[in-house]
């Protein structure tokens, strides 16, 4: 959202136009979100196809978020610079060329690409959407229209593992990406129809360019240094040396440039406000936690579960039933409760759900699978609006958009490196309760030799053929031993993080001093 954006002088919309307007912008939003969340389920179908690992393939979600961070800071300054409706329309057709490009890639080098390009445009999507759809309502019904996009950006976890898994066992995968074209041309063509004679003023205006460059090389190098690490011995590799020189050189010139720089690409001032600070820290471990779960569980279930595409994405999908329903209610309860508290109990509940997970077992049924996630929707409805309130709370109009920019390029930045770590610590993991299993595999241990004999007699055929099982079935033991461990940290993160919440100090209003400020 930007100063310039929504002026006083452009009346609200109202009727039909506001209906039509409403869905062609939201349908935007819902494109975003379903595509991080779509590829989830076909990432291992995509990575058999494509002739990868599937730990190469993650890079399909990991590099769309870091893409996808990195072009979000720019999304004042090309407001300015092209105009909020030229902007956001533009941004939504490069998305569904992106989104073709990624359908039609025929190997792993083109898809990643294409995906890049398509985070990279996504940028501003997301914040322009608030910022459009606050400028089509009345003042004092801000709240609804913030209610309505926070519903339309919660129904992306129910559709995009379920449809995407759908979609992948039906047809192909490359339709997960297809599906965003007309979509896109219906809400680009929709939003250009409506908004057009409604466009904010545009002006040159200087790029830190320096900045820019300074923040792509950090946030790059950094994020393929996590996602090779383990296939090349992580310090062991002098790629992954060079990778961690990089990104650790690039990171403090750009920390420096940026503090000094008068027209930052980033304003790192405002970490110097103890509720942006703090907010912005929790809020981004929470959703690194968050997302790089939500990307980890389908890939266990149907690897060792040997669950459908479609099956593991109706276990994922019930995530967003209670964040959708409940989201009108935190509309009116937000401005009568501490921000805090609410919060707090989102993270206790996301506490409560990974302590669930935790104790799974390769014999788990599908209802121990599915209440979890199902129950996870609760959490996540009181999860990001109090959490946002916190860290706009307190600042000055001017400085909000700067401020929403920055949190979200921290958060999405986060998920990104936070699939990294959980996919690379779920595989160690995994390794070490292998070979701790394996100890037990031994001639000399009677009940070893015992359950080699009674597969032997129970499968028939040849020993060989009893000790290929047994180790097919230790590998899958080993793996949920290592899932489990992902899921207890997880529950040990959110718990250890509620105190940062209650270092900040929000004002009463804050949420609604953010949403006035967009007008």
């Amino acid at each position: 959202m930007n100063p310039s954006t929504n002026p006083a002088s452009l009346p609200p919309l109202s009727g039909g136009k506001l209906v039509l307007a409403t869905i062609a912008v939201a349908l935007a939003t819902f494109m975003n979100v379903l595509d991080s969340s779509i590829a989830n389920v076909a990432i291992p179908t995509i990575s058999g196809n494509l002739g990868v690992s599937v730990d190469e393939g993650t890079w399909v979600i990991t590099l769309f978020s870091a893409a996808n961070a990195v072009s979000i800071p720019l999304t004042g300054w090309l407001t300015q610079r092209v105009g909020q409706i030229k902007l956001f329309v533009g941004a939504i057709l490069l998305f569904v060329l992106s989104s073709w490009l990624c359908g039609l890639a025929p190997n792993l080098i083109v898809l990643l690409a294409a995906r890049v390009l398509q985070g990279a445009v996504a940028g501003p999507l997301i914040p322009l959407s608030q910022a459009i759809l606050l400028g089509s309502y009345p003042k004092e019904k801000s709240s609804h229209a913030l209610s309505l996009w926070a519903m339309t950006a919660t129904v992306g976890p129910i559709a995009g593992p379920a449809l995407g898994g759908w979609i992948t066992d039906s047809y192909s995968w490359s339709w997960i990406f297809y599906i965003n074209i007309p979509v896109g041309l219906f809400a680009a063509g929709v939003t250009w129809m409506i908004y057009r004679t409604r466009e904010t003023p545009s002006r040159r205006l200087p790029i830190d360019k320096v900045g820019l460059v300074s923040l792509i090389a950090w946030v790059a190098s950094l994020q393929i240094m996590l996602d090779k690490g383990k296939d090349l011995d992580w310090f062991n590799s002098p790629v992954i040396c060079t990778l961690a020189v990089v990104a650790a050189v690039s990171f403090v010139f750009f920390m420096i440039w940026e503090l000094t720089e008068k027209s930052p690409v980033v304003d790192l001032r405002l970490f110097a406000v103890r509720n942006f600070r703090g907010g912005t820290i929790a809020i981004s471990v929470a959703y690194a936690v968050f997302f790089s779960n939500l990307v980890i569980l389908p890939q266990w279930i149907q690897a060792y579960l040997n669950y459908r595409a479609v099956d593991a994405g109706m276990v994922t999908a019930p995530l967003g039933i209670f964040a959708v329903l409940l989201a009108p209610v935190m509309a009116k309860i937000m401005p009568k409760s501490d921000a805090r508290v609410l919060a707090t109990l989102a993270f206790v509940g996301y506490a409560i759900v990974f302590f669930m997970r935790s104790g799974y077992t390769t014999g788990v049924d599908a209802w121990t699978l599915v209440l979890p996630t199902l129950l996870q929707g609760i959490p996540t409805a009181l999860f990001f609006v109090p959490l946002t309130a916190i860290i706009l709370s307190g600042l000055p109009p001017e400085r909000i958009p700067a401020a929403a920019g920055l949190s979200n390029f921290v958060r999405v930045f986060a998920g990104g490196v936070g699939t990294s770590l959980a996919t690379t610590g779920w595989n160690n993991r995994t390794i070490l309760h292998h070979s701790q299993l394996m100890e037990q595999a031994s001639i000399d241990n009677p009940t070893f030799t015992g359950a080699v004999s009674s597969l032997h007699a129970t499968l028939g055929g040849s020993g060989d053929q009893a000790l290929a099982f047994f180790e097919q079935s230790l590998n899958a033991q080993a793996a949920m031993l290592g899932l489990n461990d992902i899921f207890w940290l997880s529950a040990v993160i959110f718990i250890v993080i509620i105190p940062l919440i209650w270092l900040t100090k929000p004002g009463k209003g804050g949420a609604g001093g953010a949403a006035s400020a967009a007008h």
